[in-house]
């Protein structure tokens, strides 16, 4: 907001004040004042000082039907008068003070180092150059961050678009450049630009929370209150306004003038805020918290774009009760994975850092003492005083170069750089990451819960079946059959009863599909209207938006919409259209085959249900009814009354659209099940065209055990009898759901928070949610990785996530899994490479200095090991790039220790073989080279060759060691992909490079002694060692070393096998529980006897012969029941989750002693989809529906 201070703004408003002048009949301060008041007040003032909304746009030269005319010189006269839509950005941080900020914390570290020989200045010297190097990095990486993060905002500024009425046509314009007296079309889902007045509204309701802190939507009308403000969001309805104020005389804008006039001393305290807020938290959250407070701090040079990032900071009473809010809710978006393990493993190897120095410089200090002054008996001479004082400075330094040594000081910095590097990339595979650590959760997702319409689908509709004048047509017919009657009603009521927005364009490229524009169900309602040959525009034209007499626009609830227009004679007719199952439900009458209206009775209702609406569904199409009502004029009916309007109907067509499957879902959905992650789809649409689609995309498989239910079921499994939901009732559905039907935005919100409050299986549940809809906010902000829609999604959805698709495509959730593994596998390798030579380093250091006396790494060498080396190992170990690998095995889960035992393998075979060579080295050295020991040394000696070769051969061994930690799983080729990633080759030649200069020329700074080329060459012998030697660790099965199990286990909790954990968190009565335990065992000693397949094979093939047998339906859970999954699938299919559900067993023991549902159509909303499956699992589980287990249920 920076350099305009409030009086400036009064000051230049006060010489606008002749704006009257330049033609325009109001000036900015008048708008100003009328936008501030509201409801009845607003309509007054407007009434008598304008002359209603008309008057209004009379002065400010507009027509509320054809806009401005978008002559370029008028537009920059209205911005130039009245501001542009845009809030200043606040200035980024430059480069030096991003500097200044480490140097500090850096200079910090580096001050005890003084003061170890006359030439003491050098050490100093040698330290702030590597201080002042790690600084430059670090500041480096900060600033291309925050740049990033800027591109970041205006990618999503440029992509915020908004339609504006000019010239009479409707276009999209950046919400940048809106200008005052801009007629702008308003509709459900919109984040307003800009403050305005409504010239006409159907239904029209705003969220005003963000300005107001009231939850409740307020109802606007032209006649009411008309006025709309900026940052606030249309939950229902649609409508045009006039724009009156922009950018900063917004009310928006407003507030955020005043928050700017503060910036600086803001600024100062947000600092300490957020010091003090992510204190507890290690460095790599600390990186995510800059992140969010520029989301805070930078203000958008955009309006409208301003409230995409971070809901405005008014809300609920301003910044102070926002930092509140997030002090309090802090433990319910817990840290994330990663996050959490690398605070725990931070902490732990400080403790262990500080405990090794502190041992360190107290044998050295027991040493010295015993050895001079009871060994030797020597007196304590005072004039010896300060050569004393020398050895212990230096002892001191040794324990701070041992302390330095252990700490992993390039981790942070890891963490950025891969989370950074990450997110760039992503960009390309249309993933726009708004927050840092969302991209680092997705690879530990376990569950997605996903859209349908436009996500796993194309989102491009298009009537393909339908039902009119009593025939069920499978292609949409020629007009000449349909009655001429049915069709006019037909053609009118789809023209009149959509948005008007809504349109089918002519296509980009010649033989391009035709562009849909608006919402694509109305899209696929026209396109039927265009194929019986006839066109909607003409009818459109007769009726504007204007004359429509009521709107009831669509909602979550209603989950129809219907539009009232005035006849010629004065009566009133209504047409409506919606969800089949729900429009035929309010009619009476239906129009037959020579298009009049007959009596549509229930008996007539189930018919259609079942031989229309159901076969339709069973293709995968969504079903829409669409129906009409005629009112008499007098009296005129109560239009709020809805429940008594909306019945009655005479239904006169249903039509099938199709939304096909997008080509690449399939395939992205099967790496999903085959990385271990659940996808469970949650859709609006009715359940039979739900289930047809999870089986297209490979959601659901014939010949599993799943659940496909309704969200009416869906509530009344996981409600008690009082109506609340219950985690344990939650518990029973959600492991086996996978398609959730009819569902409301409640069913989805408490569906993910259900999954995630889970404590079945002994990991917590990470769950990702994809969502487009206003209403899918609560969802998306639920879940621990939201993503939202980049092109369909409205705005208040894309401000809950964390991620927005921009290309509305599922296989991208799928790349974000991949980069978000990769992360985690990146810090891993980093960690792998930093903890062997930290444990190298700590053990050399300790040992040499308890046996010698002395460091043989000194602490500069140290620095320029621990520092850059490691700093310059976080960039080429970051930035690997994703493998499809990554996809092919589970999640890591929360409990899963940071550092696997395989890593555990190779950080200690690795330091095995490094210390065994040091040491080697260090007392055999001089008599392997032929050179002066360097043990033992005066005081200021100066540095020796024996040393240097030490020195030499343990960085060599890190250079090669690099290599080795580019692979984590025990893969043999670490070579694999190695030129795919320049960043890392460059960095091992550049180490290299600058390890020859020091060696050679680095002399007492660096306490080295030129090395002969003879003796380079057996230092780089040594190093490449570790590849060969890396190749015999491989060979090492992790089952010999039983002691590393839980070598870096970071959580206390001891793991139990999962069958175990399933069954003491299953909640059932007790007696049941006892009963239960005996069969338990029982089964299980039946399990072990009968480990022969052929047996179970023998059982199976027995099993699937008994299918055809009539008696058999009902033993076999209702399976015939469903006769299109069917198929003998004699592949033992994989689970998708890994539970024992000895819950289902006993659901299932009750269902099969009741004859199969009467319902026979839809009988998975009476028991859920139970069908056969045969999932070889582990020999202690039984496994639901196999032969065992109904060897159980009669047991």
């Amino acid at each position: 907001m920076g350099d305009m201070s409030n009086s400036d703004f009064y000051a230049k408003n006060q010489r606008n004040e002749d704006n009257h002048a330049a033609g325009f009949g109001c000036s900015v301060m008048e708008l100003r004042s009328l936008m501030e008041l509201r409801g009845t007040e607003a309509v007054v003032k407007l009434q008598e000082d304008y002359g209603a909304v008309e008057g209004l746009c009379k002065r400010l030269k507009t027509s509320p039907t054809e806009g401005l005319a978008g002559v370029q010189t008028d537009l920059d006269k209205r911005r130039e008068l009245f501001g542009k839509n845009l809030i200043p950005p606040k200035k980024p941080k430059t480069f030096l003070q991003l500097t200044g900020g480490d140097a500090c914390g850096a200079a910090a570290g580096g001050v005890e180092d003084e003061g170890e020989a006359d030439a003491g200045w050098i050490e100093g010297a040698a330290i702030l150059l590597s201080v002042v190097c790690v600084v430059l990095v670090t500041a480096f990486n900060d600033w291309s961050k925050e740049k990033q993060f800027r591109g970041l905002q205006s990618r999503i500024e440029q992509e915020q678009k908004f339609q504006v009425v000019r010239g009479s046509q409707v276009i999209q314009l950046p919400v940048a450049d809106i200008v005052v007296g801009d007629i702008a079309q308003i509709k459900y889902g919109d984040l307003l630009p800009a403050d305005g007045v409504l010239i006409q509204g159907n239904d029209l309701k705003i969220d005003e929370s963000s300005l107001t802190g009231e939850s409740d939507h307020v109802k606007k009308s032209a006649d009411k209150d008309p006025m709309l403000l900026s940052g606030t969001h249309v939950m229902e309805g649609s409508g045009r306004m006039v724009v009156t104020a922009v950018g900063v005389n917004s009310q928006t804008g407003i507030i955020f003038t005043l928050l700017g006039a503060g910036v600086e001393e803001e600024e100062k305290k947000e600092k300490k805020g957020e010091a003090v807020e992510d204190g507890h938290q290690n460095t790599g959250k600390m990186q995510d918290g800059n992140m969010e407070s520029n989301q805070i701090k930078v203000k958008k040079p955009d309006g409208a774009a301003a409230m995409e990032m971070q809901p405005l900071k008014s809300a609920e009473g301003g910044e102070a009760d926002e930092k509140e809010r997030k002090k309090v809710s802090a433990p319910k978006k817990e840290k994330s994975v990663l996050q959490g393990k690398l605070t725990k493993l931070a902490v732990q190897i400080g403790k262990a850092g500080l405990l090794m120095s502190a041992i360190t410089v107290i044998i050295l200090v027991l040493y010295f003492a015993i050895n001079n002054f009871v060994m030797e008996k020597r007196p304590w001479m005072t004039e010896c005083t300060p050569i004393y004082i020398q050895y212990f400075v230096k002892f001191f330094i040794i324990g701070v170069t041992v302390l330095v040594v252990a700490v992993p000081e390039g981790l942070p910095l890891a963490v950025t750089i891969s989370l950074a590097y990450s997110v760039k990339k992503m960009m390309k595979d249309n993933n726009l990451v708004r927050h840092l650590d969302a991209c680092e959760t997705m690879g530990n997702a376990t569950a997605i819960c996903s859209d349908k319409t436009g996500t796993l689908t194309t989102n491009r509709m298009t009537a393909v079946q339908c039902y009119i004048g009593d025939v069920h047509y499978k292609e949409i017919p020629d007009p000449g059959v349909i009655p001429p009657r049915s069709l006019d009603l037909l053609i009118n009521a789809i023209s009149i009863n959509s948005a008007y927005t809504t349109k089918i364009l002519p296509p980009d490229k010649e033989g391009g599909l035709p562009k849909q524009v608006g919402n694509k169900t109305e899209c696929g309602l026209l396109g039927l209207v265009l194929d019986l040959k006839r066109d909607y525009q003409p009818i459109r034209n007769q009726i504007p938006e204007e004359k429509l007499y009521k709107v009831y626009t669509f909602n979550s609830v209603r989950k129809s919409m219907s539009t009232v227009i005035k006849l010629p004679e004065g009566s009133f007719r209504m047409y409506s259209k919606g969800a089949s199952e729900i429009v035929l439900k309010k009619c009476s009458h239906i129009l037959n085959e020579v298009g009049e209206a007959r009596v549509f009775r229930p008996r007539d209702k189930d018919e259609m249900v079942k031989k229309v609406i159901e076969p339709m569904a069973c293709d995968g199409l969504r079903t829409i009814c669409v129906a009409y009502r005629d009112f008499a004029s007098d009296p005129e009916p109560k239009w709020d009354d809805e429940n008594n309007i909306l019945t009655d109907l005479t239904a006169i067509c249903v039509v099938g659209i199709e939304d096909p499957v997008r080509p690449e879902v399939p395939d992205a959905i099967q790496k999903c099940q085959r990385a271990g992650i659940t996808v469970r789809m949650v859709t609006g649409d009715n359940i039979n065209t739900a289930r047809a689609i999870a089986i297209k995309c490979g959601i659901i498989h014939p010949g599993e055990d799943f659940l496909c239910i309704d969200g009416k079921e869906f509530n009344r499994r996981i409600r008690n009898e009082k109506g609340e939901v219950e985690q344990e009732r939650i518990d029973k559905v959600w492991p086996k759901l996978r398609v959730l039907a009819r569902s409301s935005p409640t069913d989805k919100h408490t569906l993910v928070k259900g999954i995630i409050d889970s404590t079945m299986a002994d990991q917590r549940q990470v769950v990702a949610v994809t969502g487009d809809g206003t209403n899918d906010g609560p969802a998306l902000k639920k879940a621990d990785v939201g993503f939202a829609m980049g092109i369909a999604g409205t705005d208040v959805a894309k401000e809950a996530s964390d991620i927005i698709l921009t290309d509305d495509n599922f296989s991208s959730i799928v790349k974000a899994v991949m980069w978000g593994r990769n992360v985690y596998d990146s810090i891993s390798k980093f960690l792998q490479f930093q903890l062997t030579v930290n444990v190298v380093a700590v053990i050399v250091a300790f040992t040499g200095a308890c046996i010698t006396q002395d460091s043989p790494l000194k602490a500069v060498q140290m620095l320029w090991v621990n520092l850059i080396m490691d700093t310059f190992a976080s960039l080429a170990l970051a930035t690997e790039p994703p493998t499809e690998a990554l996809l092919r095995r589970k999640p890591y889960g929360r409990n899963k220790p940071l550092i696997s035992s395989t890593m555990t393998k190779n950080i200690l075979g690795h330091a095995v073989y490094q210390l065994i060579l040091i040491f080697t080295l260090l007392f055999a050295g001089e008599k392997i080279f032929d050179i002066d020991s360097g043990r033992n040394a005066p005081l200021h000696s100066p540095p020796s060759e024996h040393y240097t070769i030490i020195f030499n051969t343990f960085v060599m061994m890190q250079l090669f060691n690099e290599i080795n930690a580019r692979k984590i799983h025990g893969e043999r080729n670490v070579f694999d992909g190695i030129f795919r990633n320049p960043i890392f080759c460059s960095i091992v030649f550049g180490t290299f490079a600058i390890q020859i200069v020091i060696v050679q020329f680095g002399g007492k700074p660096f306490s080295c002694q030129p090395l002969s080329l003879e003796k380079w060459l057996w230092c780089v012998f040594l190093g490449l060692g570790e590849l060969v030697w890396g190749q015999v660790i491989v060979t090492i099965p992790n089952s010999h070393l039983r002691f590393l199990r839980r070598a870096g286990q970071l959580t206390h909790k001891d793991e139990l096998p999962e069958e175990d954990v399933n069954e003491e968190n299953e909640e059932i009565d007790h007696a049941e529980r006892e009963l239960r335990r005996g069969q338990i065992l029982w089964f299980r000693g039946l399990n072990r006897i009968q480990t022969q397949i052929r047996v179970v094979n023998a059982f199976r093939s027995s099993l699937y012969e008994g299918l055809e047998k009539p008696d058999s339906r009902t033993s076999i859970h209702n399976f015939m029941t469903h006769p299109e999954f069917r198929i003998d699938d004699s592949t033992p299919s994989i689970p998708l989750i890994d539970d024992t559900d000895d819950d289902s067993a006993r659901r299932r023991t009750k269902y099969s002693s009741q004859p199969s549902s009467p319902n026979k159509n839809n009988n998975a909303i009476d028991s859920g989809i139970n069908l056969t499956i045969d999932i070889s699992k582990s020999a202690a589980s039984s496994s639901p529906a196999s032969p065992l287990h109904s060897l159980e249920t009669s047991l």
